[in-house]
């Protein structure tokens, strides 16, 4: 098995399970799940803005700390308790990628860890 690296940084939520942030293997960078905790508190953000903004910077950070960036994305998966709010994620995404814009997929679901409204997790592929 080709060698894993461990990805972490404080500028995105600690795991709240057994679980990594993100994990690097060759030019490939699996980014968990974020949800709204910011990660100074370990509280969850109010509302669904705040909380989409909350967890693309987290996913942001975590690209960071595996020296990439969310313009390396090729899929991101978002899952949320209310399919209502998907044309806020369209909306809010816009100001975190340039195109080409990454691969999606988007899941209804009735819950999320700590009341969540909003969960996004995603691959990276980086050069070097």
């Amino acid at each position: 098995m080709a060698n894993k690296q461990f990805i972490q940084t404080p500028d995105a939520p600690a795991a709240i399970g057994t679980y990594s942030q993100a994990i690097r293997v060759g030019d490939t960078v699996y980014l968990s799940g974020q949800i709204g905790l910011d990660p100074a508190t370990m509280q969850m953000v109010e509302g669904i803005d705040e909380q989409i903004h909350r967890v693309f910077q987290s996913l942001r950070a975590v690209a960071n700390a595996s020296h990439s960036d969310l313009n390396d994305l090729v899929k991101l998966n978002v899952f949320l308790t209310d399919l209502k709010n998907f044309s806020k994620v369209n909306e809010i995404m816009a100001g975190y990628f340039q195109q080409p814009y990454p691969a999606r997929a988007a899941v209804g679901v009735s819950a999320l860890p700590r009341g969540a409204l909003v969960e996004m997790d995603g691959v990276l592929v980086v050069q070097g």
